[in-house]
């Protein structure tokens, strides 16, 4: 339905940053607000991205 527009690193480092947020938020280290790390690691395993969409960026290579 929706084009891919999260390349590799793009989606690597969403994945990363979003468990790392979320891990961080479980063990009371940066409080409730970290599970906000939900998106990006959705957002990286999706290989979409909303936000991108509404700016007409992609950072997947053209093939």
């Amino acid at each position: 339905m929706f084009a891919r527009n999260v390349g590799t690193i793009d989606r690597l480092l969403r994945i990363v940053v979003g468990v790392m947020l979320i891990v961080l938020a479980a063990y009371g280290r940066i409080g409730p607000w970290g599970y906000i790390g939900v998106v990006p690691l959705l957002t990286g395993l999706s290989s979409r991205c909303p936000a991108y969409s509404l700016l007409g960026v992609s950072t997947c290579p053209r093939g």
